[in-house]
């Protein structure tokens, strides 16, 4: 396959013109497509060990569970169905790492479960303590022994490289470097086959200060006032990362990497900390089908675009589904940000697989 925003298959016709078969090329943007009804069960249950339990809707108070009976069906080409043995089998000798928030860790963890079926094994070894993420925060690491493929994840929320004003302080406040990578990206990535990657949620002046960090560039406070603007701030950050790794992967052939665009919320009559809600559990009231050829997510799309890093384009497709959130099922307030598992994330890394 080809680099690029989408990604080609090739459709070989049989005929021979002038003694050689004819190669016709066509574009399969696997975002483009329609969520059709599928009777099959998921790949795992929600007693998945490698799931946290707060995505597990089935052991919510949540009695409907619709959600689970749908599957994503692409126009442009045939997607192939997920198979955890072909998988592991064409990951064999690699190394897949998911970096980015607590989105990013779902499908960290939807990924584990397709791949076990929710299942102990003794072919699986944790080598969590090999890996570590954002300060003060631990990854996750599983290897499977049989085929020695290691999938990770590892917290950074912002993308950012992380780094305490006052290192005798332990109450320091953090330097964000907008224009640094985060330590596990540049310590890991010429180790590393197959980099997801996504930031979005928590660019917010709010949160940023809730982590008790302040934005730096070239070393110092942010000064220009054009950055001080936390969205400007996002899009410097997500230009400047894809094009450090476009330069690794000019000379790491045997790398892979993935910009994930960013995951909706469906808060309705509110935000997330405003008495936001949404209650709805009727599949596709918002439609069913997705036929534009952009993604929705312009900031990440923009910077991709003529770069070998490629995209997983999950946001239309994934605004279809409001009714598939954790709710506020088993919560104080509720949740319209993350997602049930089984669900929509498990999608997320089929079209991923697809386009590995």
């Amino acid at each position: 396959m080809e680099n690029g925003d989408d990604f080609e298959a090739e459709i070989i016709d049989r005929s021979l013109v002038n003694g050689t078969a004819s190669v016709d090329t066509k574009v399969c943007n696997y975002a483009r497509g329609r969520w059709v009804a599928d009777s099959r069960p998921p790949l795992y249950t929600a007693k998945c060990k490698y799931m946290e339990r707060k995505w597990a809707c089935r052991l919510s108070s949540r009695t409907d569970f619709s959600y689970e009976g749908y599957r994503w069906q692409s126009v442009d080409c045939q997607k192939p169905e997920f198979e955890a043995s072909h998988f592991l089998e064409r990951m064999k000798d690699k190394i897949v790492a998911f970096v980015g928030d607590s989105l990013s860790r779902e499908q960290f963890e939807s990924m584990m479960c397709m791949l076990t079926g929710g299942q102990e094994s003794s072919d699986i070894e944790d080598v969590q303590f090999l890996y570590t993420g954002e300060i003060h925060h631990p990854g996750w690491g599983y290897r499977f022994r049989s085929t020695n493929t290691t999938i990770l994840y590892s917290k950074s929320t912002r993308l950012c490289d992380l780094e305490p004003i006052n290192a005798t302080d332990p109450n320091t406040l953090n330097a964000m470097h907008l224009d640094r990578q985060p330590a596990f990206i540049r310590e890991n990535i010429d180790h590393l086959n197959v980099l997801v990657m996504n930031t979005a949620q928590h660019w917010r002046k709010t949160l940023v200060s809730w982590d008790n960090e302040v934005m730096y560039v070239n070393g110092a406070p942010v000064q220009d006032r054009n950055l001080m603007n936390i969205s400007n701030a996002m899009i410097f950050k997500v230009n400047n990362i894809v094009k450090w790794l476009d330069s690794k992967l000019a000379s790491n052939p045997n790398l892979q990497v993935f910009f994930r665009t960013k995951s909706p919320t469906h808060f309705f009559k509110g935000d997330w900390n405003t008495g936001g809600r949404c209650d709805n559990t009727i599949p596709m009231t918002r439609g069913s089908e997705v036929f534009e050829d952009e993604s929705s997510d312009k900031v990440v799309a923009a910077a991709v675009k003529g770069t070998r890093v490629k995209l997983l384009d999950i946001t239309a497709l994934s605004d279809l589904r409001d009714e598939a959130h954790n709710s506020y099922y088993g919560k104080k307030s509720p949740d319209c940000l993350h997602w049930c598992l089984p669900g929509v994330p498990d999608t997320w890394n089929e079209l991923l697989s697809a386009q590995l």
